[in-house]
C-alpha cells in the first residue's frame, strides 16, 4: 500500500521509514550513504528525485533521505517525516562554510544552536525570538561517537542563511566576531521544526570551504571527508533507531 504525504513530497512505496532519519540536502548523498553504509537498502521515495532509502546499520533500521536546499524545503521534509511518518529523530548531514579562525577544512561541526536571518521561526508566535537549538542528548552522543571513531569535531553555534550569495559581505566578519563556527542553509529550520513537533534533531556538518582563507575541498576530497561526518551521524542514530 502506498502512503503519500499531504504535500505529496514523500510517497512510500517499497519500504517503511525508520524512526530515525539522516537528512542530507543532496539526494545523491542519501544514495551514497545507502550504497556504502546500509545493508539491504530499499528506496522508499523518488518523488521529485528526492531519494529516500531505508536499510540496516549494525543491526538497526535507519533511513536516509534528501531534503533539498534552504529552510523552507527542510521544513517540508522534516515536518512531514515527524508528523506523517512517525519519525522520532533526524540528523542533518551536509556541508558548511567555515567562519571561525579555529575551524579548518574537513572539520566536523556539531551545531549546538543556529543563529539565522530566516523569519521562518516567527510563525510559531513566541514573543521575542524562538532560538533554534539541538537536542542535547543527540549532541552528547555525537561527540562521544566522534571520539570513539577518532574524528575531530568542533561543537558550537552555526549560522543558517537564506542567502547563498549574501549582498552584505561584512556579515562574515560580524559572524566571526560573535563566535559563529560556520554558515549553512538548513539547520535552524530543522531545529525549529523538531521543537514544534516535540521531536529530536541534530545537525552534523563538514567544513568544505572557508570564507576567510579561501580554501576549498575538491569534489574527491569532499567525498572522503564527508565519510567521517556520515559515520558520526550513523553512530549517533543507532540509539534512536528503536
Amino acid at each position: 500500500m502506498t502512503k503519500s504525504s499531504i504535500s505529496e513530497s514523500i510517497s512510500v512505496t517499497d519500504g517503511e521509514i525508520a524512526k530515525v532519519v539522516l537528512l542530507p540536502g543532496d539526494p545523491l548523498r542519501a544514495k551514497y550513504v545507502a550504497d556504502h553504509f546500509l545493508e539491504n537498502a530499499v528506496c522508499f521515495n523518488t518523488v521529485r528525485n528526492m531519494l529516500g532509502f531505508t536499510g540496516v546499520y549494525k543491526g538497526k533500521k535507519i533511513s536516509v533521505m534528501g531534503s533539498g536546499m534552504g529552510v523552507p524545503s527542510m521544513g517540508i521534509y522534516a515536518g512531514e517525516l515527524y508528523t506523517q511518518f512517525g519519525v522520532d529523530a533526524i540528523v542533518r548531514i551536509g556541508s558548511a562554510g567555515g567562519i571561525a579562525d579555529g575551524v579548518k577544512l574537513r572539520d566536523v561541526v556539531v551545531a549546538m544552536a543556529a543563529s539565522t536571518n530566516s523569519n521562518y521561526g516567527a510563525a510559531y508566535g513566541l514573543p521575542g525570538y524562538f532560538t533554534p537549538s539541538a537536542d542535547y542528548g543527540m549532541l552528547e552522543k555525537s561527540v562521544a561517537a566522534a571520539k570513539k571513531l577518532g574524528v575531530h569535531v568542533v561543537v558550537g553555534q552555526v549560522y543558517t542563511s537564506d542567502f547563498f550569495y549574501y549582498p552584505q559581505p561584512d556579515i562574515n566578519r560580524k559572524m566571526r566576531d560573535l563566535g559563529i563556527l560556520a554558515v549553512e542553509m538548513e539547520t535552524a529550520g530543522l531545529y525549529w521544526t523538531a521543537a514544534a513537533c516535540h521531536k529530536k534533531a541534530l545537525s552534523v556538518l563538514t567544513v568544505s570551504d572557508h570564507l576567510f582563507t579561501g580554501e576549498a575541498l575538491s569534489a574527491a576530497e569532499r567525498q572522503e571527508s564527508f565519510t567521517d561526518m556520515m559515520k558520526v551521524a550513523l553512530e549517533t542514530a543507532l540509539d534512536y533507531a528503536g
